[in-house]
Protein backbone atom coordinates (compact mmCIF):
# COMPACT_ATOMS: atom_id res chain seq x y z
CA UNK A 1 0.00 0.00 0.00
CA UNK A 2 1.21 3.45 -0.87
CA UNK A 3 -0.01 6.76 0.63
CA UNK A 4 -1.38 9.43 -1.58
CA UNK A 5 -3.35 12.58 -0.87
CA UNK A 6 -7.01 11.69 -1.14
CA UNK A 7 -10.10 13.85 -1.30
CA UNK A 8 -12.66 12.42 -3.66
CA UNK A 9 -11.29 8.90 -3.41
CA UNK A 10 -11.74 7.97 0.22
CA UNK A 11 -10.46 10.47 2.76
CA UNK A 12 -12.36 13.39 4.16
CA UNK A 13 -10.90 16.90 4.34
CA UNK A 14 -8.19 17.23 7.00
CA UNK A 15 -9.73 20.19 8.88
CA UNK A 16 -12.68 18.25 10.41
CA UNK A 17 -10.28 15.53 11.52
CA UNK A 18 -7.97 18.13 13.06
CA UNK A 19 -10.88 19.71 14.96
CA UNK A 20 -12.11 16.35 16.23
CA UNK A 21 -8.66 15.29 17.41
CA UNK A 22 -8.24 18.66 19.11
CA UNK A 23 -11.52 18.06 20.94
CA UNK A 24 -10.32 14.64 22.10
CA UNK A 25 -7.09 16.25 23.30
CA UNK A 26 -9.07 18.91 25.15
CA UNK A 27 -11.25 16.21 26.74
CA UNK A 28 -8.11 14.48 28.02
CA UNK A 29 -6.81 17.78 29.38
CA UNK A 30 -10.04 18.41 31.28
CA UNK A 31 -10.08 14.88 32.69
CA UNK A 32 -6.48 15.29 33.84
CA UNK A 33 -7.38 18.49 35.66
CA UNK A 34 -10.30 16.82 37.41
CA UNK A 35 -8.34 13.76 38.56
CA UNK A 36 -5.29 15.77 39.63
CA UNK A 37 -7.40 17.19 42.46
CA UNK A 38 -7.28 13.75 44.12
CA UNK A 39 -3.49 13.72 44.41
CA UNK A 40 -2.37 13.61 48.09
CA UNK A 41 -0.75 16.73 49.55
CA UNK A 42 2.42 14.76 50.35
CA UNK A 43 3.07 14.47 46.62
CA UNK A 44 4.47 18.01 46.58
CA UNK A 45 7.21 17.17 49.10
CA UNK A 46 8.08 13.97 47.25
CA UNK A 47 8.22 15.81 43.93
CA UNK A 48 10.47 18.49 45.40
CA UNK A 49 12.86 15.90 46.83
CA UNK A 50 12.96 14.03 43.53
CA UNK A 51 13.82 17.14 41.53
CA UNK A 52 16.42 18.21 44.10
CA UNK A 53 18.13 14.80 44.07
CA UNK A 54 18.05 14.78 40.27
CA UNK A 55 19.89 18.08 39.99
CA UNK A 56 22.45 17.14 42.65
CA UNK A 57 23.45 13.93 40.92
CA UNK A 58 26.91 13.97 39.42
CA UNK A 59 27.08 13.90 35.64
CA UNK A 60 28.51 11.00 33.75
CA UNK A 61 28.14 8.75 30.77
CA UNK A 62 25.48 6.61 32.46
CA UNK A 63 23.31 9.55 33.40
CA UNK A 64 23.73 11.13 29.96
CA UNK A 65 22.71 7.91 28.23
CA UNK A 66 19.68 7.47 30.50
CA UNK A 67 18.63 11.08 30.00
CA UNK A 68 18.93 10.76 26.22
CA UNK A 69 16.95 7.50 26.20
CA UNK A 70 14.24 8.99 28.39
CA UNK A 71 14.02 12.10 26.21
CA UNK A 72 13.79 9.97 23.05
CA UNK A 73 10.88 7.96 24.50
CA UNK A 74 9.09 11.12 25.62
CA UNK A 75 9.54 12.93 22.31
CA UNK A 76 8.86 10.08 19.89
CA UNK A 77 6.21 7.91 21.55
CA UNK A 78 3.04 9.73 20.53
CA UNK A 79 4.10 10.94 17.04
CA UNK A 80 5.48 7.50 16.16
CA UNK A 81 2.34 5.81 17.46
CA UNK A 82 0.18 8.13 15.36
CA UNK A 83 2.21 7.35 12.24
CA UNK A 84 2.00 3.58 12.75
CA UNK A 85 -1.74 3.64 13.44
CA UNK A 86 -2.23 5.07 9.96
CA UNK A 87 -1.35 1.63 8.58
CA UNK A 88 -4.19 -0.18 10.33
CA UNK A 89 -7.97 0.14 10.40
CA UNK A 90 -7.77 0.02 14.22
CA UNK A 91 -6.39 3.54 14.06
CA UNK A 92 -9.95 4.80 13.58
CA UNK A 93 -10.60 3.97 17.25
CA UNK A 94 -7.10 4.09 18.70
CA UNK A 95 -6.05 7.53 17.39
CA UNK A 96 -8.79 9.43 19.28
CA UNK A 97 -7.97 7.37 22.38
CA UNK A 98 -4.23 8.08 22.03
CA UNK A 99 -4.94 11.80 21.57
CA UNK A 100 -7.10 11.94 24.70
CA UNK A 101 -4.45 9.99 26.62
CA UNK A 102 -1.78 12.46 25.48
CA UNK A 103 -3.87 15.38 26.74
CA UNK A 104 -4.68 13.61 30.00
CA UNK A 105 -1.11 12.81 31.06
CA UNK A 106 0.19 16.22 30.03
CA UNK A 107 -2.56 18.01 31.95
CA UNK A 108 -2.29 15.72 34.97
CA UNK A 109 1.48 16.29 35.20
CA UNK A 110 1.20 20.07 34.88
CA UNK A 111 -1.59 20.20 37.47
CA UNK A 112 0.52 18.17 39.90
CA UNK A 113 3.29 20.76 39.63
CA UNK A 114 0.91 23.67 40.15
CA UNK A 115 -0.86 21.94 43.05
CA UNK A 116 2.46 21.18 44.74
CA UNK A 117 4.20 24.55 44.25
CA UNK A 118 1.38 27.02 43.65
CA UNK A 119 2.06 29.80 41.17
CA UNK A 120 5.74 28.86 41.07
CA UNK A 121 4.62 25.47 39.80
CA UNK A 122 3.56 27.13 36.55
CA UNK A 123 7.17 28.16 35.90
CA UNK A 124 8.39 24.74 36.94
CA UNK A 125 5.94 23.00 34.62
CA UNK A 126 6.96 25.36 31.83
CA UNK A 127 10.62 24.43 32.32
CA UNK A 128 9.86 20.70 32.28
CA UNK A 129 7.06 20.50 29.69
CA UNK A 130 7.13 23.78 27.75
CA UNK A 131 9.61 23.03 24.98
CA UNK A 132 8.57 19.37 24.84
CA UNK A 133 4.92 20.22 24.32
CA UNK A 134 5.69 22.99 21.81
CA UNK A 135 7.59 20.47 19.68
CA UNK A 136 5.73 17.18 20.14
CA UNK A 137 2.11 18.34 19.99
CA UNK A 138 2.28 19.93 16.49
CA UNK A 139 4.35 16.97 15.27
CA UNK A 140 1.80 14.56 16.69
CA UNK A 141 -1.13 16.31 15.01
CA UNK A 142 0.78 16.62 11.75
CA UNK A 143 1.03 12.83 11.65
CA UNK A 144 -2.23 11.92 13.40
CA UNK A 145 -4.57 13.89 11.12
CA UNK A 146 -3.60 12.13 7.86
CA UNK A 147 -3.13 8.83 9.70
CA UNK A 148 -6.73 9.01 10.92
CA UNK A 149 -7.86 9.53 7.34
CA UNK A 150 -5.95 6.56 5.98
CA UNK A 151 -7.01 4.31 8.85
CA UNK A 152 -10.63 5.28 8.14
CA UNK A 153 -10.10 4.44 4.47
CA UNK A 154 -8.65 1.07 5.46
CA UNK A 155 -11.63 0.44 7.72
CA UNK A 156 -14.01 1.23 4.87
CA UNK A 157 -12.21 -1.32 2.71
CA UNK A 158 -12.51 -3.93 5.44
CA UNK A 159 -16.12 -3.29 6.47
CA UNK A 160 -18.62 -3.06 3.68
CA UNK A 161 -17.25 -0.66 1.06
CA UNK A 162 -14.21 -2.57 -0.08
CA UNK A 163 -15.48 -3.07 -3.61
CA UNK A 164 -16.33 0.56 -4.24
CA UNK A 165 -13.71 2.42 -2.20
CA UNK A 166 -10.51 3.60 -3.84
CA UNK A 167 -7.35 1.77 -2.74
CA UNK A 168 -5.43 3.37 0.12
CA UNK A 169 -2.13 4.65 -1.23
CA UNK A 170 0.90 5.79 0.83
CA UNK A 171 3.05 7.96 -1.38
CA UNK A 172 5.99 10.30 -1.24
CA UNK A 173 4.21 12.98 0.81
CA UNK A 174 3.75 10.50 3.64
CA UNK A 175 7.47 9.77 3.97
CA UNK A 176 8.52 13.39 3.46
CA UNK A 177 6.14 14.41 6.26
CA UNK A 178 7.41 11.65 8.51
CA UNK A 179 11.06 12.49 7.81
CA UNK A 180 10.46 16.17 8.54
CA UNK A 181 8.75 15.33 11.82
CA UNK A 182 11.62 13.05 12.86
CA UNK A 183 14.12 15.83 12.15
CA UNK A 184 12.12 18.36 14.20
CA UNK A 185 11.75 15.91 17.08
CA UNK A 186 15.48 15.17 17.12
CA UNK A 187 16.32 18.87 17.13
CA UNK A 188 13.81 19.56 19.92
CA UNK A 189 15.11 16.64 21.97
CA UNK A 190 18.72 17.84 21.71
CA UNK A 191 17.80 21.39 22.72
CA UNK A 192 15.72 20.04 25.60
CA UNK A 193 18.59 17.91 26.91
CA UNK A 194 20.82 20.98 27.14
CA UNK A 195 18.29 23.67 28.07
CA UNK A 196 15.79 22.06 30.46
CA UNK A 197 18.24 21.14 33.29
CA UNK A 198 19.53 24.71 33.32
CA UNK A 199 16.01 26.18 33.46
CA UNK A 200 14.99 23.67 36.10
CA UNK A 201 18.00 24.58 38.21
CA UNK A 202 17.17 28.29 38.07
CA UNK A 203 13.52 27.79 39.01
CA UNK A 204 14.24 25.32 41.83
CA UNK A 205 16.77 27.78 43.26
CA UNK A 206 13.89 30.24 43.50
CA UNK A 207 11.29 27.79 44.83
CA UNK A 208 13.29 25.51 47.12
CA UNK A 209 16.41 27.59 47.75
CA UNK A 210 18.73 25.11 46.04
CA UNK A 211 22.20 26.47 45.33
Amino acid sequence: MIWKKQGKDGQSAPLPRLVLLALFFLGGVLLGQVLSGRVPDATGDELGRYLTDYLRLDGGADRTALAALSAAVIYFRYPLLAFLLGFTSLGVLLLPFATATYGFFLSFSVCCFTAAFGTDGVLLALAVFGLRCAVTLPCYLLLAVPAWGTSAALASLSFGRGRRAAPVVYGRSCWVRFGGVIAVLLAGMCVDLFLSPWLLQLILERILGIV
